[in-house]
């Protein structure tokens, strides 16, 4: 009996250790969510892993990240812009190697000397630094920005790759910075709480000798909670290779990502968010 005892709390200790890949965004980190209503599964690719992004034993968003095209699918966050230094340096995300590496994202270079994993066994799961060198026309274009947060060690966990796609970067310092820098700032104002959804559509091309994915489609939603009788939203899409953003009521976007996707009704925030 005792040793059944023990075995059940060593389980729940291992689970315990394993808080970075979960099974949902619903039990694990919906704070990150509207209403913590996470999309719907009409988002989810065929291999999906669902990410709490943890940096220094602390939560900052949330990513639905896609094994196979070595992309996010989305990163779920809060908005809360301010100040200060952009970060250099770039993470990855142990535990998509395995449940007994760290649940908090680290530095290729700590993974690959001090937990004694291959590049290769590290490449298998994500994106490495590799992948993102001399790329022709694109940059590491993230999905929740650095600048949606104000201090350093949230704006540092963004800087993980499980976070990143291969951006046009005439877009990414373009039209696309002009709406994550300003339309942001004007659409939230009033807001006591804005809960933004960003994605990337999967495309039919390839970087780093076809390896990840590059996205046909940058978009983003944002659910904004004014007061207790007051919620607005709205959202942009924008083709990865122009420099151009459209502006889209939220309902417009659904529908869109609907036939983008293939894969049925996409709802992206619970349905107390307006569409219109």
């Amino acid at each position: 009996m005792l040793w059944l005892l023990l075995l059940q709390v060593l389980a729940s200790c291992l689970w315990l250790g394993h808080g970075e890949v979960v099974k949902s965004f619903e039990t694990s980190c919906p704070q990150f969510f509207f209403r913590e209503i996470p999309p719907n599964e009409a988002l989810e690719p065929r291999n999906p892993t669902w990410i709490c992004q943890r940096y220094k034993n602390q939560y900052y968003f949330a990513t639905l990240y896609d094994r196979k095209m070595r992309i996010p699918v989305y990163s779920a966050y809060i908005y809360q812009p301010g100040p200060g230094k952009r970060p250099k340096t770039w993470l990855v995300e142990p535990q998509l190697i395995g449940p007994t590496f760290p649940k908090t994202m680290e530095k290729e270079w700590t993974l690959l000397n001090q937990y004694n994993v291959t590049l290769e066994k590290l490449s298998q799961s994500q994106a490495i630094l590799h992948d993102y060198k001399n790329l022709t026309g694109l940059n590491r274009g993230h999905l929740n920005p650095n600048g949606h947060h104000d201090d350093y060690s949230s704006r540092m966990a963004t800087f993980t790759l499980t976070n990143i796609v291969p951006q046009d970067e005439k877009l990414n310092g373009g039209a696309w910075n002009n709406y994550e820098q300003q339309t942001m700032i004007r659409r939230t104002q009033g807001c006591k709480i804005t809960y933004a959804i960003v994605g990337a559509v999967p495309g039919n091309t390839y970087v780093s000798e076809g390896r990840v994915n590059r996205p046909s489609h940058i978009w983003s939603a944002a659910c904004c909670v004014v007061d207790n009788n007051h919620i607005k939203a709205w959202a942009v899409i924008a083709e990865n290779d122009k420099n151009q953003v459209e502006l889209l009521t939220l309902g417009e976007l659904e529908d869109t990502l609907t036939e983008l996707y293939g894969r049925g009704q996409v709802s992206l925030f619970d349905s107390d968010c307006p569409r219109e």
